[in-house]
């Protein structure tokens, strides 16, 4: 591999390291709106999901979602399904609440991190 190639892939991955991902936008509305308590929460929420994601591929479960399609396409639909529920919730919240107290209602998804059905065949692929 040339010194070109590996330049170029050192500044690649670290502009995506240090570019803010959902997790520190969803940290930085947390905090100023809900206080320190709630980003904390957050983030340990973040940590617990990634230490999960370690731990499934380390059983070598996402090796099983990457090799076997009819796997990896029930995790996908359950997923889809799960997100469809929770905008389902969120549409009916939005509905159901007046526009006076629409913001005290308004909940936030703990753990993107964890809901996301591609992190897994993706955490393989590094």
């Amino acid at each position: 591999m040339a010194w070109a190639d590996i330049v170029t892939f050192v500044f690649i991955a670290s502009l995506l390291v240090i570019s803010p991902g959902p997790n520190g936008v969803l940290i930085a509305k947390t905090v100023p709106t809900s206080g320190r308590v709630a980003g904390l929460a957050n983030v340990a929420g973040f940590v617990t999901a990634f230490y999960l994601h370690g731990a499934l591929s380390i059983l070598g479960i996402s090796l099983i979602l990457v090799q076997s399609a009819m796997a990896f396409a029930v995790v996908k639909y359950l997923g889809a399904a799960y997100l469809c529920w929770i905008g389902a919730k969120a549409l009916y919240t939005a509905i159901k609440t007046t526009a006076t107290n629409r913001s005290t209602q308004h909940r936030t998804q703990r753990l993107p991190a964890r809901n996301a059905p591609c992190c897994l065949p993706i955490s393989r692929a590094f």
